[in-house]
Parts: C-alpha cells; sequence; structure tokens
C-alpha cells in the first residue's frame, strides 16, 4: 500500500515536470522573460481589449508597403536590435509581432526579449492573418 503510495506520488511528479517542460518549450527565455506564439486570432482577440499595445511589422519596409495589418509599424527583423529601444521606449507595453510566414517574427520576438521587453507576443506570418489587411 505505502509503496503504490510512492509510486503514484512519483508518476504525478514525473507528469508534471513533463507539462512544465513542455510550456516551456512555448517561447524564448532570457533573464525570466518569455515571448509567447499565440494565433492570429487569439492576437486579434488580446489587441481588441488592450486599450495599448504596439504592433510590430517584421518584413522590409516594402513588404510593408505592399500591405500590412492596420497600425503595424514596421522594424526589419534583423534591425530590431538597433532600432526597437528608440522606437519602442517602454518596455513593459503588449507588443505583438508579425511577418510574411512566422520565421522572422521569431527572430524579432527574441531580440525584443533580449532587449528586455516583458510581454512580447509572436503570432506567425501575415499570411495567416485572416483580418484586414492596409496597403
Amino acid at each position: 500500500m505505502y509503496l503504490k503510495m510512492i509510486k503514484r506520488r512519483i508518476v504525478s511528479i514525473i507528469a508534471a515536470l513533463v507539462f512544465l517542460l513542455a510550456l516551456s518549450g512555448c517561447g524564448a527565455e532570457k533573464e525570466g522573460s518569455v515571448y509567447m506564439n499565440i494565433n492570429a486570432e487569439k492576437a486579434k482577440e488580446m489587441m481588441e481589449n488592450l486599450e495599448e499595445f504596439v504592433l510590430l511589422d517584421a518584413r522590409t519596409e516594402e513588404e510593408f508597403f505592399e500591405g500590412h495589418i492596420p497600425g503595424a509599424i514596421v522594424i526589419p527583423h534583423d534591425e530590431v536590435l538597433k532600432r526597437a529601444e528608440a522606437e519602442i521606449p517602454e518596455k513593459d507595453v503588449p507588443v505583438f509581432v508579425y511577418c510574411r510566414s512566422g520565421n522572422r517574427s521569431k527572430t524579432a520576438s527574441k531580440a525584443l526579449v533580449s532587449l528586455g521587453y516583458s510581454e512580447v507576443y509572436e503570432f506567425g506570418g501575415i499570411i495567416d492573418w485572416p483580418y484586414e489587411i492596409e496597403q
């Protein structure tokens, strides 16, 4: 009986650790901060319920002017480390990041986290955005 109880506890602990490890794969860590991967629907829902946020397009300026999500600013993924602090001075404001397909937005999100931004949400690419786009 006592051995059964110990086995159950060990299994519970292992299950909890596996769950926590799975969750940790959802973002990139830097000094306790993470960026969260979400989908376009969740990003839109969150942005609709926030008074203040930044919507960051991590594509090139040429791609941005071909079409972007309304309200977005453009900082190409390879310029985030140089430009983000000047263009997004508040590091605790939620930042939603996208690109074309989701690769550059991940790079940009990691860069933001490394700069100390505390609430970064990466939601993939504009190709998966089912809502309004402006040119």
